[in-house]
């Protein structure tokens, strides 16, 4: 099952239309959905997080806490807005546009996808674009 919750004063738009989509994605990757939650948050609260759980002094859009089994996806995925608005204007497109590609990128770490090396990210980035083109038909 696919929860949002948010710790800001963000509202997702399209819940039942991005649950329907991830839970598409997760299925042609050959996984399932297990449980998974999208917490959405401030730089502020992600930075603390970065800190604390990865040692890692800086900010970022996404952190991901992996609990698959097996090929069941479940996970925790904080987001924060903050840095989804930054980046949307960064790479000049919508904000709506980023905010679905940092949720599939989120569900590709969980399945197994890494974006480390050159190789890895060119991967990383085929698979967001595949999936975001699938959620805008």
């Amino acid at each position: 099952m696919i929860n949002y919750f948010s710790n800001n004063n963000f509202k997702l738009k399209n819940k039942q239309k991005i649950r329907n989509w991830l839970n598409k994605a997760i299925l042609m990757e050959n996984h399932v959905v297990g449980n998974i939650n999208y917490i959405f948050c401030s730089d502020e609260q992600l930075l603390e997080i970065n800190i604390k759980y990865l040692d890692h002094d800086y900010y970022t859009d996404i952190i991901t806490f992996d609990y698959k089994e097996n090929n069941r996806v479940s996970g925790d995925l904080y987001l924060s807005t903050d840095r989804i608005i930054d980046n949307a204007k960064l790479n000049n497109i919508s904000f709506d546009e980023e905010i679905i590609r940092v949720l599939i990128h989120g569900i590709l770490h969980i399945i197994g996808y890494n974006d480390k090396s050159p190789n890895e990210s060119k991967l990383m980035r085929e698979k967001e674009n595949f999936y975001i083109n699938l959620y805008k038909n």
